[in-house]
């Protein structure tokens, strides 16, 4: 685990350091800022289509090969723009071909990655894992940004992308050197797998993702929470800059301030020993409620003041959110349930800033913070009275049909 553990921060740190002069270089291509968006649409698209498919295959090959041939694949992407880059000879075309290339690999990598990581610990130290995972994940965000313009301002755009490259490689040489926890894997030998192809489908991870109902409940939770309550980068930008007349340097103090709340939010998350959809609701409405009160902020240094409590709820539903996801499906269906959820995180990913960006047109950042805010309580506050009308429903882990006993969460997916 410590293994992996050093190499998603490395792979976390090349991921950020290629995302942060992503964008620059498309607009020093364009000089259009609808083609950055139609950069990052492009790399996203492929969860969208083919999620489902992708998880289907992580629930059939072996998992250990499956990652690193799908990073070493993501490393030859990486050093083909970096060449392309270094040798001048990028162009939009290319780069939307490489993006559309990387997103179709992720959609493999990114289970594969997540399920791997959860095969490393015992059931016990599940909950530490998931703490190291996110801090894993903020820490290689923060470095990757800082060292971007490091690398550019030494060696050229070209080099972020081989960082990134060489990052990928990384990981791909750490897999062999794994040792899954044995009792934790839940695998069913292979042959036993072949004597079941009707289960390979990715249509058997979509019905059992509609027929359970803590899934449903748990992606209307996290879609209105992301649409409403987790675009910070959006709103709040808005609100600093205007409302409260603050500066680019302003919005970077509270971009500060939801990184730190987002790690010490990773830090409380471990310490959930048992995570429901209840739990994420009520941290839902939680940040849903401080989010009004900070849209309602009289000054900079109040929502400073609200911001870390923010990031913080935000960062305890995730962990929480995660747990029940990766938990509740049997071994053998967990591959494809993250491919749902791939493919409807997409969704919502891709519709959420333009229906954020109507309410703000419509009722300024104020208001649209306000508004999502009470949204997100009512909407979870109703669902929670109609569950308790209809009677509740078990939520204790039990064995699946395989002997697996699934209480555990991943440490985290290599970017």
């Amino acid at each position: 685990m410590r293994w992996w553990s050093v190499a998603n921060l490395v792979s976390n740190a090349g991921t950020w350091m290629q995302l942060t002069v992503q964008n620059l270089l498309v607009l020093h291509i364009t000089g259009s800022a609808a083609a950055t968006g139609l950069s990052m649409s492009v790399q996203a698209a492929p969860a969208l289509f083919v999620s489902l498919l992708g998880g289907a295959a992580v629930d059939r090959w072996p998992r250990k090969l499956t990652v690193a041939v799908s990073q070493a694949l993501l490393g030859v992407v990486a050093f083909t723009m970096a060449l392309l880059v270094a040798l001048d000879r990028i162009d939009m075309t290319s780069l939307l071909v490489l993006a559309a290339v990387t997103g179709v690999i992720a959609t493999v990598d990114g289970p594969a990655c997540a399920l791997l990581g959860n095969d490393l610990v015992p059931v016990a130290d599940v909950p530490s894992a998931i703490g190291v995972g996110a801090l894993v994940h903020s820490a290689g965000r923060l470095a990757g940004t800082a060292l971007a313009g490091v690398a550019v301002a030494l060696l050229g755009t070209g080099a972020a992308y081989a960082a990134n490259g060489l990052s990928f490689l990384f990981v791909a040489s750490v897999v062999p050197f794994l040792r899954p926890v044995r009792a934790a894997t839940g695998q069913r030998p292979v042959a036993e797998v072949r004597r079941e192809p009707e289960r390979a489908g990715a249509r058997e991870g979509l019905a059992y993702f509609v027929r359970r109902p803590r899934l449903m409940a748990l992606a209307g939770i996290t879609a209105i929470s992301s649409v409403f309550g987790r675009n910070y980068g959006l709103t709040l930008a808005v609100l600093v800059t205007g409302p409260l007349a603050g500066g680019a340097g302003s919005f970077g103090t509270v971009s500060t301030v939801l990184a730190i709340g987002g790690i010490l939010g990773a830090v409380l998350g471990a310490r959930l020993r048992s995570p429901s959809v209840r739990t994420v609701g009520l941290l839902a409405a939680a940040g849903g409620l401080l989010q009004v009160v900070a849209g309602l902020s009289p000054s900079l240094a109040v929502l400073l003041v609200l911001v870390l409590p923010m990031a913080v709820v935000e960062s305890v539903s995730d962990t929480a959110g995660t747990a029940v996801l990766q938990t509740d499906p049997p071994a053998h269906l967990r591959g494809r349930v993250l491919g749902v959820w791939s493919t409807i995180g997409t969704v919502w990913g891709l519709g959420g800033p333009p229906l954020l960006g109507l309410l703000m047109q419509a009722a300024g950042a104020r208001g649209a913070l306000v508004a999502g805010g009470l949204l997100i309580a009512a909407s979870v506050g109703a669902g929670m009275l109609l569950r308790a009308r209809g009677g509740s429903e078990p939520v204790t882990a039990v064995p699946a049909p395989d002997g697996d006993m699934p209480r555990r969460v991943a440490l985290g997916t290599a970017a």
